[in-house]
């Protein structure tokens, strides 16, 4: 890669007007972490700390003409999905996946914002499930999108493994489970590639500026992705850049503040 190169990540998402997460996350997150970021969005969102008060989802073609504009002029490096609300969106995103051939898809399967409000429709479910997981290359659930897309209860580590074996039948080269809902004294995720898991564990923060966690967590693996590390490596420097955001996490608004996607630029 030339002096002038960067890493290029195209991020799939919606938009969120408080800044903390979505599309405004990713874009910040790739920033942080020296990589070039480009954007398709699929919903607009009017949120804050607080809650979303509206969505509107943009037509699945326009969706489309986002991902085919980067891709057949700048070029993609590694993508990631977030906030897809309705089967017309997730089938239009995997169909350009493949027509693409987009390298190194992180997953998110964003179901619930951090402030309790749906962002994918009960119906879209299965298109998530048959269409779009088994294109990933990470997949990072949290606890309930596991529970929803497995339907295993999950309370306990041994619970989490077999959800993840469960989803990793479905067609995604890695799955992430985030184990940040179990009632553990560390936050550990555990990254499973069909044959071992991976532990990764830090202290927990203890902060309600949670605002965008998922969405920076899986924006930074494949930030780490575009740039070259292997997935244990990528979520590794995932996990470590999201922990110091928390610890740098930023008090706005009167709901959950958001994470401090440039501390690196702040040090």
């Amino acid at each position: 890669m030339g002096k002038t190169d960067l890493a290029r990540v195209l991020t799939i998402a919606g938009s969120d007007s408080g800044g903390g997460a979505g599309i405004q996350a990713d874009i910040k997150t790739c920033t942080a972490l020296g990589v070039y970021a480009m954007t398709a969005v699929t919903s607009i969102t009017a949120q804050n700390t607080r809650g979303v008060s509206a969505v509107y989802d943009l037509p699945p073609e326009l969706v489309v003409k986002q991902i085919d504009a980067v891709a057949e002029d700048i070029g993609i490096d590694a993508a990631k999905t977030g906030m897809l609300s309705n089967t017309g969106i997730i089938e239009a995103v995997a169909d350009s996946v493949v027509a693409h051939a987009i390298p190194n898809l992180v997953v998110d399967p964003v179901m619930v914002a951090t402030s309790g409000d749906p962002l994918l429709e009960d119906s879209a479910q299965e298109a998530l499930r048959s269409r779009l997981i088994p294109l990933a290359h990470v997949l990072t659930p949290n606890v309930p999108e596991a529970e929803a897309l497995t339907g295993i209860r999950i309370a306990r580590v041994d619970d989490l493994r077999e959800a993840a074996r469960a989803l990793y039948e479905l067609g995604p080269r890695h799955v992430l489970m985030k184990g940040g809902h179990l009632d553990t004294p560390d936050a550990t995720d555990y990254l499973f590639d069909g044959v071992r898991f991976h532990e990764f564990s830090l202290p927990r923060v203890n902060t309600t500026n949670t605002h965008g966690t998922g969405c920076t967590y899986a924006a930074a693996i494949a930030a780490y992705l575009a740039k070259g590390c292997d997935v244990p490596e990528a979520v590794r420097r995932a996990k470590e850049y999201l922990t110091k955001a928390l610890q740098h996490s930023i008090s706005l608004g009167r709901g959950h503040g958001p994470v401090n996607h440039c501390w690196p630029l702040q040090e």
